[in-house]
């Protein structure tokens, strides 16, 4: 079984994800998180819906699960210090993730990255505890579009960007 799980963690990193910031503010506290699992469920369901999976033992978990909100931070080639700064690699020198960049927010009230690519502003619709993590469905109620730089990828546990395919 061990050497199953080795082989898929070693696949997985072969597989270019997209990385994204999801956070979330309310009655249970301010919270961010690095992910890069995040996928549209569906565009046609009473309204759009997507999910993030987010590891059981981050605070962002629970938070998000109590706030009842999320956004979707999806960060642009140039973030990979925003990626770092989530994800626990970076330290600011007051403990507060969120203190060196620029927020907002559009519906729900969860912080909103300025200069993010995109961000999808979500309420909370399921969490379904799977392994060691938290898959968390939301229901997308806000989108703001950014810029059209291209997306922050991990692939080969490596940050990277998309290289467009032309015609």
């Amino acid at each position: 079984m061990d050497g199953c799980r080795s082989a898929f963690l070693d696949g997985m990193s072969r597989a270019a994800c997209t990385v994204s910031v999801v956070t979330t503010d309310g009655a249970a506290g301010r919270a961010g998180v690095t992910v890069s699992a995040m996928a549209s469920v569906s565009a046609d369901a009473p309204g759009p819906c997507l999910l993030v999976c987010i590891h059981e033992k981050s605070p962002a978990a629970a938070a998000i699960a109590a706030n009842g909100v999320f956004c979707v931070n999806v960060l642009g080639a140039g973030q990979a210090h925003v990626s770092d700064t989530f994800a626990g690699r970076i330290k600011t020198a007051d403990g507060d993730k969120f203190a060196p960049f620029d927020w907002g927010t559009i519906e729900t009230g969860a912080p909103a990255l300025d200069d993010a690519i995109t961000v999808f502003d979500c309420r909370v619709k399921q969490v379904v505890e799977m392994g060691t993590h938290k898959v968390v469905f939301g229901d997308v109620v806000a989108v703001r579009n950014g810029t059209t730089e291209l997306p922050l990828i991990h692939v080969n546990r490596h940050y990277g960007a998309p290289a467009p395919l032309n015609p």
